[in-house]
């Protein structure tokens, strides 16, 4: 036999062998090629349909919340608070509650997202073959570190949404956080902004609210200190005060501001120029000060009609003679 003989004869064995060894390969690796690929679609589709459903409940509850609710709105309030007392600004009150329910909605979503993500990239990994306990290993210690490094970024999402959940405050309520007072502009998970009086806008972390003052929630109260000269006679003051609310509350401009009528306290202190007495009235969230303003105006002038005097700061000055030892007496007024 020739060398090219030999040469064709073996090459011509080697394909056979290949081709008698091929079916072996395929079937020893079918799992490889079929099994694993459709576990892994399977493992897709099974977390996208998980996570397509989670979302389809959020923005269910969310349209719950955003549905207007008559038994909500002008249902029974609770005993011992009248209607009157617990009315609240209804749109205002609406928009508060979808803001609450949008924001609360994303961040569900968000974590489902996230949750289904990792629970469906585990799987995957493990269908491959990259063992898992290294990488979770891994992932707790970079885990560790960045809690640690980002403590207080996670007190501040947390705080933000016991805020909403709380309805602790929302976008136009006036409220004291501290040092920041004034009117709320926005409410996010990280963030609060407020616009104080002489219009600066403060951006409050919410990790650091400790504390919160709400002026607009429910209703509030106007008190008013109203002075008066110690001849006066109180009683008569007292009903004139009493006049002056009831023609207040019954004035249609300010019917809806007041919730009850205004009720004297009687004397809240008695200073070194008068005697100060107190009338307090309920009023709609937001309101106290206007209804304060007009109030003073409406008992200074009935005061007035019915010849109380308002007191001015005054001294009394003794002048002591040089000679006889005489004394003159003069009444100044004070310095103001």
């Amino acid at each position: 036999m020739s060398l090219s003989d030999a040469s064709a004869s073996y090459l011509l064995s080697g394909d056979m062998q290949q081709a008698m060894t091929a079916p072996d390969w395929l079937r020893d690796n079918v799992d490889t090629l079929i099994g694993v690929p459709l576990r892994i679609l399977l493992i897709v589709v099974g977390m996208a349909i998980v996570r397509m459903l989670a979302k389809k409940g959020i923005k269910h509850v969310v349209k719950r919340i955003l549905e207007p609710s008559e038994e909500r709105e002008t249902g029974p309030r609770p005993s011992g608070r009248g209607p009157a007392v617990l009315q609240r600004d209804r749109s205002r009150a609406q928009e508060r509650r979808e803001q609450r329910a949008r924001t609360i909605g994303s961040v569900l979503s968000s974590i489902v997202t996230v949750v289904v993500g990792v629970m469906g990239a585990a799987m995957v990994l493990d269908q491959v073959g990259i063992a898992l306990g290294p990488l979770l290993a891994s992932a707790g210690v970079v885990g560790l570190a960045i809690g640690f490094g980002a403590q207080s970024l996670v007190a501040d999402y947390l705080s933000g949404m016991l805020i909403m959940l709380e309805d602790q405050y929302g976008v136009g309520d006036s409220v004291d956080l501290g040092e920041a007072i004034g009117e709320v502009e926005h409410v996010g998970l990280r963030l609060t902004q407020i616009r104080d009086l002489n219009g600066g806008l403060w951006h409050i972390r919410n990790g650091e609210i400790l504390r919160v003052r709400n002026d607009s929630q429910e209703w509030a109260r106007a008190v008013l200190d109203v002075s008066v000269a110690y001849e006066s006679n109180l009683d008569t003051v007292c009903s004139v005060l009493e006049a002056a609310g009831r023609e207040m509350r019954e004035d249609p401009r300010f019917a809806g501001m007041l919730l009850e009528d205004p009720s004297v306290w009687g004397v809240q202190s008695l200073d070194a120029d008068g005697v100060l007495v107190r009338i307090a009235v309920k009023t709609a969230p937001l309101k106290q000060w206007g209804v304060t303003r007009e109030l003073r105006r409406r008992v200074k002038e009935a005061l007035e009609v019915a010849g109380v005097d308002i007191p001015f700061p005054q001294r009394t000055v003794w002048v002591r003679g040089d000679n006889d030892g005489s004394t003159e007496s003069a009444s100044l007024p004070a310095p103001r």
